[in-house]
């Protein structure tokens, strides 16, 4: 029970650190009231711990939980595992935010989060974006080389099922942590395309990431194309630049359409290479405090056309944002995605972690982005049944061949 009362404590997330917390009113032991209004507790070896009237009634509150737990230790048909039972109650302080970007790592899910982050993993080789408002998992990228491009999958197809677990936005990282797992093992995923179940006997395989490619369109146009902010791509993205540049590009096309976004830092870093001193974004708290990410001197010369879609959020959204307001860019595509809040991930003491929504940004102009997204300068859609599955660099892209369009005028 202490062990239990312990780490429910931890739940709290409470600056107090006092070993005795363990000794509470919750396992029988009265608390005194003090003039002061603090309280003293004394365990069954005598020691007094003073406490606040507040943490005393805070902890209180936990006495349901453990009285649940002790229920299902003692009375549940089964035997049970202690440890998922606390990782449960974890998961669950979280989710009853009822916001779907804030929850829970278990140490397992913890460590391969920063594995993908790496850019290395073991699995079926796709990306997957997922969107809240329809629950659909749509495949916005299959990786070169991978299990699943071998085997057929394309972009735009619809990730159903995986084993026996039918797919939504809810519950992909389960399916995610199903497709991973030791490379040479099989698992069975069932996709979507135009009506049509699809089913794929994968083997899983070493999945190397690559965040960014680039080229040269014409003479005078380079183009990158940004799939996630994370790993390394913050490095690889002035590498690609710098090369384009030597070529000679005046303009840069950036694409970061079926971009989910990622780390805010790396955002910061791409788009100060872009900018001269100022403001990238803002995030706003809900105490009205404001933290500002800025940009410094020292930018690169060139006109820029950003490409975005439904599925760019986030970090793509905060990077196209600045160089909307500040840098001239033109934006062409579709309405964004509109995810303008921004999420700390903790550690937590136990190897796990969690995730958790701490602020809104906005534009350097001042500008919301949550569930309204970025409108484009140049409205370009995809024709009606196009998927937008196109070979990188492809100008029989509609879109991508807009943006060159805008380019080339913008260079006149």
């Amino acid at each position: 029970m202490k062990k239990k009362l312990a780490l429910l404590l931890a739940l709290a997330v409470t600056a107090c650190a006092l070993s005795a917390c363990a000794y509470l009113p919750l396992l029988g032991i009265d608390v005194g009231s003090t003039a002061g209004g603090s309280g003293t507790v004394q365990d069954d070896g005598g020691s007094t711990v003073t406490i606040s009237r507040e943490e005393y009634e805070r902890y209180q509150k936990l006495s349901t939980v453990l009285e649940i737990m002790d229920y299902v230790e003692e009375g549940f048909y089964e035997d049970v595992d202690e440890e998922a039972l606390l990782q449960g109650a974890a998961a669950g302080v979280l989710s009853a935010t009822g916001d779907p970007y804030t929850f829970y790592y278990s140490p397992e899910d913890y460590a391969e989060l920063w594995e993908e982050d790496e850019g290395e993993y073991a699995g079926v080789g796709i990306q997957i974006s997922a969107s809240y408002l329809t629950g659909i998992c749509t495949i916005s990228r299959v990786f070169d080389n991978g299990p699943a491009k071998e085997a057929g999958v394309h972009k735009g197809d619809i990730l159903y099922k995986v084993e026996d677990l039918l797919v939504d936005a809810y519950n992909l990282q389960d399916a995610v942590d199903i497709m991973r797992g030791t490379p040479g093992t099989t698992v069975t995923v069932v996709f979507m395309r135009d009506g049509e179940e699809l089913t794929f006997e994968l083997t899983r395989a070493n999945i190397n990431v690559n965040r960014i490619e680039a080229t040269m369109l014409t003479e005078d146009v380079g183009y990158i194309y940004l799939y996630e902010f994370a790993g390394d791509c913050a490095t690889r993205f002035e590498e690609e630049l710098d090369k384009l540049v030597a070529q000679g590009a005046k303009g840069l096309i950036i694409d970061l359409r079926d971009n989910p976004g990622g780390w805010v830092s790396d955002a910061e870093s791409i788009g100060d290479l872009f900018l001269d001193k100022g403001v990238l974004c803002y995030l706003e708290y809900k105490d009205g405090s404001r933290e500002y990410y800025r940009t410094k001197d020292g930018k690169v010369d060139l006109a820029l056309v950003i490409l975005v879609n439904e599925n760019s959020a986030s970090s793509s959204e905060i990077l196209t944002g600045a160089l909307k307001d500040r840098a001239d860019a033109t934006v062409v595509g579709v309405q964004s995605y509109g995810k303008g809040i921004v999420q700390s991930v903790i550690p937590l003491a136990d190897g796990a972690g969690m995730q958790m929504t701490m602020a809104q940004y906005y534009t350097p102009n001042g500008n919301a982005v949550h569930k309204i997204g970025i409108t484009p300068d140049v409205e370009c859609a995809l024709p009606e049944g196009d998927n937008g599955m196109y070979e990188f660099a492809d100008l029989a892209d509609p879109q991508l061949s807009k943006a060159l369009e805008v380019m080339e005028e913008k260079l006149k």
